[in-house]
């Protein structure tokens, strides 16, 4: 099946690989750093095991005006957990209140590698399914993404 969508995010952390992978597997680590800018994550759950569940909820702050308390889910499960190395993932996820309309399904390929002490990032996220009330979505996944990615190297930079 051809994606909706397909996008490849590369990044480089000046943190040692441990911490990059502990930072995507630890649940209170994640609730730091997930999302774009102004969401905080009230639910997150890790299974981190293949077959094993992740569960993220994103809920908007004041600061995001009319969607202010809007909550997006995400569940599903790891396809491949290899530590420090590679996580892989299929998940669904959707606007409360408007399940059918917005939900998007996608997976993601997560793969690090360090050198000299910095963690090289490649997550390479495919959007199998999007329906027709996630347009807006789709249309700032690369923004939403690289956002969430520059929450993650200020979370690395003071831990």
């Amino acid at each position: 099946m051809e994606p909706v969508k397909q996008a490849v995010f590369e990044r480089t952390f000046d943190a040692p690989v441990e911490r990059v992978w502990q930072a995507w597997t630890d649940p209170a680590q994640v609730k730091e750093w997930w999302g774009p800018d102004n969401v905080t994550i009230p639910e997150c759950e890790i299974d981190l095991r293949p077959g094993g569940k992740l569960y993220i909820v994103m809920e908007a702050a004041a600061a995001m005006g009319e969607y202010a308390g809007t909550r997006w889910p995400m569940e599903g499960a790891y396809t491949a957990v290899e530590p420090n190395k590679r996580l892989s993932y299929a998940t669904k996820a959707w606007t409360v209140g408007a399940e059918e309309s917005t939900q998007i399904d996608q997976t993601a390929d997560l793969v690090l590698s360090e050198e000299d002490g910095k963690t090289n990032m490649v997550l390479t996220v495919e959007i199998t399914h999007a329906g027709p009330g996630a347009k807006m979505a789709l249309e700032g996944m690369q923004w939403g993404y690289n956002q969430q990615f520059d929450k993650l190297e200020k979370y690395l930079a003071n831990m």
